[in-house]
């Protein structure tokens, strides 16, 4: 009886071990020793305001002079980068940027955005728009509708004045001073502007900068609060709002800050699915 019960304890115990879900693996290393090199090469000329010498490189990446030169041999074979025949200094070329516009940004901002925004909406329960500034005009790229029977839309493709959108402000917010400036000089909607009226809308293109987000009641529709984001790195000129309009009136504070976070992390999301670095908390 007493082999019997222990043998059946063995038992239990042994189909229990078997049972028992498997330790999560850590993800496989695939390193490309070389490849990582050649990565560091590229990323320490980007960084540089000027070309860099091989002594330089080699110091600043704690390789040998001899590696790096091999390294160097073959991105310059490659026309990746270029070094100057006089002092022997090495600069990037423009062969990355080639690359990087044989894609179209628009296409990869729309294809990287659905997922992410289908999850928003679901999850903060209302409706989603992506927008850029094109040809003077804010452009709708796309729009994810809230899950809820009464939701609100935005026509992709649909164009509205930047001037008189909250959208419309954010990108301007984040344009260079000369493009902002030769942007208004020919927008019809900035030139109906009183002079306090200008003073005031500069005042809030500083205001989004400062915050990082821009807010304001609906120019579209009365009773609606609409709520921006950037995606994308203004510091290589691709850039979008994300957006969201809902009912002002059953916002409060707390649920205007809720939807700004949901927001900036869906922007983080997808910043970083194209391959785009942007620190949001750096000063301006």
């Amino acid at each position: 009886m007493g082999a019997s019960m222990q043998t059946r304890m063995m038992n239990t115990s042994v189909t229990r071990s078997a049972k028992a879900p498997k330790a999560k693996k850590s993800r496989p290393d695939y390193s490309v020793p070389a490849l990582d090199k050649g990565l560091d090469v590229f990323e320490a000329l980007a960084a540089s305001d000027t070309s860099l010498s091989l002594t330089e490189l080699a110091g600043a990446l704690g390789q040998t002079p001899s590696a790096v030169f091999r390294i160097l041999d073959r991105l310059e074979g490659r026309s990746y980068i270029v070094r100057d025949p006089v002092s022997g200094r090495y600069r990037l070329s423009l062969k990355l940027f080639e690359l990087a516009h044989t894609h179209s940004p628009v296409q990869q901002l729309i294809t990287m955005s659905g997922k992410p925004m289908r999850d928003l909406a679901e999850s903060v329960r209302e409706s989603v728009h992506l927008s850029v500034l094109s040809s003077g005009r804010i452009v709708v790229l796309l729009d994810i509708g809230s899950p809820l029977r009464v939701r609100f839309a935005h026509e992709i493709g649909s164009q509205f004045p930047p001037v008189l959108t909250n959208s419309g402000r954010l990108l301007l917010a984040y344009l260079p001073p000369e493009l902002l400036e030769e942007h208004i000089e020919k927008d019809p909607d900035y030139a109906e502007f009183s002079p306090d009226q200008k003073d005031a809308f500069h005042e809030e293109l500083k205001k989004i900068r400062r915050n990082r987000y821009a807010v304001s009641s609906s120019e579209e529709r009365a009773g609606m609060k609409d709520l921006a984001v950037l995606v994308g790195n203004p510091a290589i000129g691709t850039t979008a709002a994300l957006a969201i309009a809902c009912l002002s009136g059953s916002k409060n504070n707390v649920d205007i800050n809720r939807l700004l976070t949901a927001l900036q992390a869906c922007a983080a999301k997808i910043t970083n699915s194209m391959g785009v670095s942007y620190d949001r908390d750096a000063s301006l």
